[in-house]
């Protein structure tokens, strides 16, 4: 029996003005997945992730999460229910160490805030959560290093961890690997093949490199002009002619 969908979107559509960036797209995401969203440059692939992260409103449409309609719910609420999405650009506390960042992190999750009687050494076990994140994306030996001083790709690694502390079941990757020296790449990858093979967490990534994906995804979806023209596993995708057709003959799209 197929799990019902974490996240579904029913006729997902935005326009700006008289551009439609997103049309009509209807998406299943099944729990404990790793789907990547690919497509030409200025496919649209940003513009949903962004309405279904809950920066941009619909529309028309509806986004679900768990069989409910999270459409009206900010971008916060989201990610108190479950959903935790990275950005192109890095969004971490830059003069904190590496395990303040994840420790704040667990702290905001299990509504921990600051208290002028307690000094935050108190709560060893934050600190110790904290540090088993950091293991498990490979930044434990950087923990009392501050996160400016991590490369961008350890900021990346950074980001990610932060998702977990948050105890987010959905993780929204935009573009892990934009801006990465090369040789950063590799690192990111491998973190990503192992959270995806924990199977304890869903993965959406919005990436315009399908080299990138093809042995990390279950299965991906293609956008071209704001329209889903294919979802299916990375074999059936790599062989389809309207796929080619799209990142090879020319689309008309911009921004």
């Amino acid at each position: 029996m197929t799990p019902s969908p974490i996240i579904e979107t029913k006729d997902l559509t935005i326009r700006f003005g008289g551009h439609v960036a997103v049309d009509h797209v209807n998406l299943q995401i099944t729990p404990f997945t790793f789907k990547s969203i690919i497509g030409p440059n200025g496919a649209g692939k940003t513009t949903l992730f962004n309405m279904i992260s809950g920066q941009y409103r619909p529309t028309e449409g509806k986004v679900f999460f768990k069989g409910k309609d999270i459409t009206p719910l900010s971008p916060a609420i989201r990610t108190q229910l479950g959903i935790g999405r990275s950005f192109q650009l890095t969004n971490v506390f830059l003069s904190l160490t590496v395990l303040e960042n994840v420790r704040l992190a667990i702290q905001s999750q299990k509504d921990i805030g600051f208290n002028f009687w307690k000094n935050y050494l108190h709560f060893s076990e934050l600190e110790d959560r904290a540090y088993e994140i950091l293991k498990m994306v490979l930044l434990d030996t950087k923990w009392n290093v501050p996160a400016s001083g991590l490369t961008h790709g350890e900021q990346r690694k950074l980001e990610i961890a932060i998702l977990i502390a948050l105890e987010t079941e959905v993780l929204l990757l935009d573009e892990p690997t934009a801006g990465m020296a090369l040789e950063e790449v590799p690192s990111i990858l491998e973190l990503l093949k192992q959270i995806k093979n924990r199977r304890d967490k869903t993965i959406l990534l919005v990436e315009h490199k399908m080299d990138v994906l093809m042995a990390l995804s279950d299965s991906i979806a293609v956008l071209h002009e704001g329209k889903l023209i294919a979802d299916d596993t990375p074999e059936t995708i790599s062989k389809n002619k309207e796929v080619q057709e799209a990142y090879f003959g020319g689309g008309r799209s911009r921004g």
